[in-house]
């Protein structure tokens, strides 16, 4: 009997220590959940430091609690800044923003979320904070194989390559950007942007002419490709003058294009007349440089028309 009298006492005592085990779980939960709104509130109002602590004050209580470990991370993120770089203090924030990223993105179930923490962690890696580029680099990796079809993963990995001397990869990287995405006209312009970066003239334009094809109703597509011919017309003295005038012609038919579309562009009617101006410049017959010039000037005036009626809101 009094066997059974000790077995029942102890299975009373086990119960009960673990009901008080569960409603302490309970509570640290709902502590938690009480700091992490108030470090929301904080943040909001951009009181990272303050905000900072109720985050840790959320972590304590409960481990789990992966929102907080983001929100945490990007509070002591936003507590660093480059000015002062090399002060312990100042430092040491943006080695507990990596630290708290680097859980959020190991923790987070939301894919968002997860993407984001990722992407704050490359940029900790970055030239104005840590400036860690091998570190970066398997992050923009692990980002891409999340999801292979988005193009700002790629760029930034180029970018990275790029910087780094590495540009064939660069490049390689951008051609599978280009891959995954052959119908978006971003990673066109990121093509044409880096080749134009290597000096390679031809590359360029004819990414920014892919790019054009894929919207053909945009006009800022056509203006865009004028510019560069312009730039490269005006810039480069070692153009012999048959190439000049055909780069020229070639940025007319293309401003040409872009003021089809939208008559009122007053970017393209600057570059129009800047381009007409070039034109002048290396025609012989005087009567036609005139006649350049005249038009020229005339869309020089439209076009200041045009941005004092922007600065006034008239048409908005």
């Amino acid at each position: 009997m009094q066997r059974r009298y000790r077995a029942v006492w102890l299975v009373l005592v086990v119960a009960g220590l673990s009901l008080s085990l569960v409603g302490c779980a309970q509570v640290a939960k709902l502590k938690a959940r009480k700091a992490f709104k108030e470090g929301n509130s904080l943040y909001t109002q951009q009181e990272y430091k303050r905000a900072a602590a109720k985050y840790e004050e959320t972590i304590e209580n409960d481990p789990s609690f992966a929102a907080a470990y983001f929100f945490l991370g990007n509070s002591y993120d936003n507590l660093y800044k480059p000015s002062r770089k090399g002060d312990a203090t100042n430092d040491a924030y943006m080695t507990k923003a990596v630290e708290f990223y680097k859980k959020s993105a190991d923790l987070e179930k939301d894919p968002k979320i997860r993407k984001l923490a990722l992407e704050y962690l490359v940029a900790a890696y970055g030239p104005d904070k840590l400036n860690d580029p091998a570190q970066a680099e398997p992050l923009v990796l692990r980002m891409i194989q999340l999801d292979p079809t988005e193009p700002g993963n790629y760029f930034a990995l180029a970018k990275m390559y790029e910087d780094a001397g590495n540009y064939d990869q660069a490049e390689q990287t951008l051609l599978k950007a280009k891959e995954m995405r052959p119908n978006d006209p971003s990673v066109y312009l990121q093509l044409a942007g880096y080749y134009n970066r290597q000096g390679e003239f031809d590359k360029t334009i004819t990414a920014l002419k892919d790019r054009a094809e894929r919207e053909p109703n945009n006009p800022e597509a056509y203006y865009t490709i004028s510019t560069y011919y312009w730039d490269k017309a005006y810039r480069d003295t070692k153009l012999k003058e048959p190439e000049k005038r055909q780069f020229i012609m070639d940025g007319l038919d293309a401003v040409n294009k872009a003021l089809q579309l939208k008559s009122d562009y007053m970017e393209a009617l600057v570059y129009k007349n800047l381009l007409l101006r070039s034109q002048a410049l290396i025609e012989k017959d005087p009567a036609k440089q005139q006649a350049l010039l005249k038009e020229a000037d005339q869309l020089r005036d439209r076009a200041q028309e045009l941005r004092k009626k922007k600065a006034a809101g008239v048409g908005d």
